[in-house]
């Protein structure tokens, strides 16, 4: 899958021109199960049906040869951009959906996929854009996924449609060097459900456990400080509460 969808990229990237507007959503599934590599057709044919199945297995080294191959994809990718001369003009966010499970290494962070820890929803972020971006430089902004819907429309001149306002904003000042601003964030999951403001972050663990917690002192979310900063606590609660109420109700059961 990761050397198909990496060669379906590339072709599409062939038929382009410089200065005519493209868009590219490539999306691997790479490091993710079923845990096989480029070579594990043997793999393949031990998994055993229903989710059970599909997620057994894997190891480190099978792991290692996945992230290989993703690896390997993202250069032939960034290779072909340059070939046809249209790596100056094109704007490259690589990111991740989702904290590691299993076989990732999430120190120094806890929790991972399916949780509302730093180690489940804290992903890396790289962004290639030359003449806007300056190489090498990092950032200390905080970025949800949904940014960069406005940050590629705002590269492109375009803006979104009034009855369809975006959750994200656009993060081009920052990427041109602009100075990190602080916001409010909010997650929600089946059993959990989190909030950051600046440093400072709500977690609800469960139905009955709330934490407060200070993520520059403390990004492992070890030191509970509801009990030493319950004005924090209560704001950051009080926030989420009254984000979620403009949700959509949970989903219960299966879809």
């Amino acid at each position: 899958m990761t050397e198909l969808i990496t060669e379906r990229a590339v072709e599409y990237l062939k038929r382009q021109r410089r200065g005519a507007p493209f868009f590219l959503s490539l999306n691997y599934t790479a490091p993710h199960w079923p845990w096989e590599g480029p070579r594990d057709e043997a793999v393949s044919r031990t998994l055993g049906r229903g989710y059970a199945g599909f997620t057994a297995g894997g190891s480190l080294k099978v792991y290692a040869e996945m992230m290989r191959s993703l690896d390997e994809g993202v250069g032939r990718v960034l290779r072909a951009l340059g070939e046809k001369d249209l790596a100056r003009d094109t704007l490259v966010i690589f990111t991740s959906d989702n904290g590691g499970e299993r076989f990732s290494y999430n120190w120094p962070f806890s929790g991972q996929k399916f949780d509302l820890r730093e180690g489940g929803i804290r992903v890396p972020a790289l962004v290639r854009w030359p003449g806007v971006a300056a190489r090498g430089r990092t950032t200390e902004q905080v970025a949800v996924t949904m940014d960069w819907t406005a940050t590629i429309l705002a590269a492109a001149g375009a803006k979104p449609g009034a009855e369809h306002p975006l959750d994200g904003v656009d993060l081009a000042p920052v990427l041109r060097g602009g100075a990190p601003f602080e916001r409010s964030l909010f997650w929600r999951n089946d059993a959990q459900a989190a909030a950051r403001s600046g440093n400072w972050k709500y977690l609800k663990a469960d139905a009955k456990t709330e934490h407060l917690f200070d993520l520059s002192a403390d990004e492992r979310e070890q030191a509970d400080l509801r009990a030493a900063r319950p004005e924090v606590f209560e704001r950051l609660r009080a926030e989420y509460v009254r984000w979620e109420s403009q949700m959509l109700k949970p989903r219960v059961g299966p879809s």
